[in-house]
């Protein structure tokens, strides 16, 4: 942890240097901006400091017995929610993303055709609760206006994507039990 005061200098080539502590131990930066992050203001509304976003997004569980690349996405989501704390577009993003994992999820099982159309067929098979397919939906707009561009933010709350990025955590969980899980193969 860098204490003591800090100040901005130049260096002999005038590039902008932080100075830390009595000692002024340097830090390059490109720019006066400080090296590291800060909370994003929305963030008080939901937690006082970073650390307590680990009590939200421990309530996202990724079973084991996903397959490693769901895991790896899905994980990817949970974290963008937690470092939502310093951007709060993160929540919108690791909803997206998961929601990336539902559609390569109902591919494998499926086939070929648009997620809308997966989803709705999940409902009619009973793989999906009509509160999870709505929950889904959702999440597959905000994807879709995300990824082309009609859409940079979006007001989610750290809870709305913890309730999408669950409800894709079902889901797949649910696709997946369904299959043999064949370890060690490679693609």
């Amino acid at each position: 942890m860098l204490g003591g005061a800090h100040r901005l200098e130049t260096d002999a080539n005038q590039n902008p240097v932080l100075a830390f502590g009595a000692q002024c131990n340097t830090l390059w930066v490109t720019d006066a901006r400080l090296p590291w992050p800060t909370p994003d203001s929305r963030a008080r509304y939901w937690v006082e400091k970073f650390a307590d976003m680990h009590e939200i997004v421990d309530l996202i569980e990724i079973p084991a017995g996903l397959p490693e690349r769901a895991i790896s996405v899905l994980t990817t989501a949970r974290e963008l929610i937690r470092f939502s704390y310093y951007r709060h577009e993160f929540n919108t993003v690791g909803v997206a993303t998961s929601i990336m994992a539902v559609e390569a999820a109902l591919s494998e099982t499926y086939g070929a055709g648009s997620l809308n159309d997966h989803l709705k067929r999940a409902l009619e098979e009973g793989t999906l609760t009509a509160e999870q397919a709505d929950i889904l939906n959702t999440g597959r707009q905000i994807r879709n206006a995300y990824s082309h561009g009609k859409t940079t933010h979006v007001a989610m709350t750290p809870a709305l994507a913890l309730q999408m990025v669950s409800a894709s955590i079902r889901l797949i969980s649910e696709l997946t039990s369904e299959q043999p899980q064949v370890s060690g193969t490679t693609d």
